[in-house]
């Protein structure tokens, strides 16, 4: 009779989250009883989903730091409520104070998950402090990609064997299964069922995500192709300001702005061609995009940046341009637009390598074996 574990997740600022709800479904026969603890202002989609599904979830209302000692705390009752015996974080507030408390409750595994590479180090040089102070709070880090592991070993001396390679894992399924009038509906909503290409970003408007060098080259594309529509997704962030003014020298109407949409497996589908472009190789410390845009079977164009080194290969399964290098997107995008046949060859394989690497089923082994280590 194999072993139950009562394994409490811990997760900041989180509204919609579709990767714990995988999680969730994938470990709900299993010998894992999960619990979360969510630290939000307000309620989450995540926190309506799992009480729909009957996993017990508990909200700390959580401003920011001055909250901390309370939800420490409140921490600590509900690990003793739930009877925990393994802590998993994500996200810094949730791992900085979750794993403190899970500490002082001494419980044995305490994992935390590393979403930034080299963030803190370039832009936030006394956040790297707290960090250190994470590592020491855990007995388990998992890094998602092979550039978070490398930060960890090298630039912040964590021991190898504390540290995990777990890469993200997909419901790939998702994103080829498209039902036409959910499609047809979004492509009203957005304004792009008569513009072709629909070029596409997904991408928090961020000065490092790059968008700043992907909007001139489209502008160059308009010229050519005056028909086109960009769409940038999840567009809000700290270097909105400068994405406005870039975006006001384009045409009326030729760009659209979302800030959210909950339907990411259509969403990709309103593509011709997707880009995304980080201006370095460490500051991503994944890019979930690169594996659902080839997941999507939708012709792409990166920066080699995060998760891309570990899979993505040039002229096979996508196309790939410098970093900061706008005349080398549009010519790329050129590229694809003339030459639909390597755009639907770039598709078809791009789907075959990320079923190899990041199908779910891959990380709930990998998590497995980390929960019964």
């Amino acid at each position: 009779m194999s072993k139950d574990y009562r394994i409490t997740y811990i997760l900041s600022d989180i509204d919609k989250a579709i990767a714990f709800e995988w999680i969730e479904q994938s470990l709900r026969d299993s010998q894992f009883k999960l619990s979360f603890i969510l630290l939000n202002q307000g309620e989450s989609q995540l926190e309506n989903y799992l009480k729909t599904h009957q996993v017990p979830v508990y909200r700390i209302h959580y401003r920011g730091k001055k909250d901390a000692l309370r939800a420490i705390r409140e921490i600590r009752k509900i690990f003793k409520q739930e009877q925990t015996q393994v802590v998993h974080t994500h996200l810094f507030d949730a791992s900085m104070f979750g794993l403190l408390a899970a500490k002082l409750s001494k419980i044995p595994r305490r994992i935390y998950t590393r979403h930034h590479g080299t963030l803190h180090h370039e832009f936030f040089p006394r956040a790297v402090y707290y960090d250190r102070l994470i590592h020491s709070f855990a007995t388990q880090i998992i890094a998602i990609s092979g550039v978070v592991q490398q930060v960890l070993v090298n630039r912040e001396k964590v021991k190898t064997s504390k540290v995990h390679l777990v890469p993200h894992g997909f419901h790939l399924q998702g994103f080829t299964q498209i039902n036409q009038d959910k499609l047809d509906t979004l492509k009203t909503q957005y304004n792009t069922q008569k513009k072709h290409p629909v070029i596409g970003v997904i991408a928090r408007q961020t000065f490092w995500k790059g968008i700043q060098h992907i909007i001139p080259a489209f502008a160059q594309l308009l010229q050519q192709y005056p028909d086109a529509h960009l769409v940038l997704a999840n567009a809000k962030g700290d270097y909105k300001a400068e994405i406005d003014q870039l975006l006001s020298q384009l045409p009326e109407g030729s760009y659209t702005e979302i800030v959210f949409e909950q339907d990411i497996y259509h969403l990709y589908q309103l593509f011709d061609i997707y880009v995304h472009t980080p201006i370095n190789e460490d500051l991503e410390a994944f890019g979930q995009t690169y594996v659902e845009a080839l997941a999507a079977g939708i012709p792409s164009i990166f920066s080699m940046s995060g998760i891309a080194p570990e899979f993505i290969k040039d002229e096979e399964n996508a196309l790939v341009v410098p970093f900061q290098d706008s005349d080398a997107i549009y010519q790329q995008m050129l590229r694809l637009l003339k030459n639909p046949e390597l755009g639907q060859q770039l598709a078809i394989q791009g789907q075959k390598d990320v079923q190899k690497t990041f199908a779910l089923d891959n990380m709930i082994q990998a998590l497995t074996n980390i929960y019964t280590l």
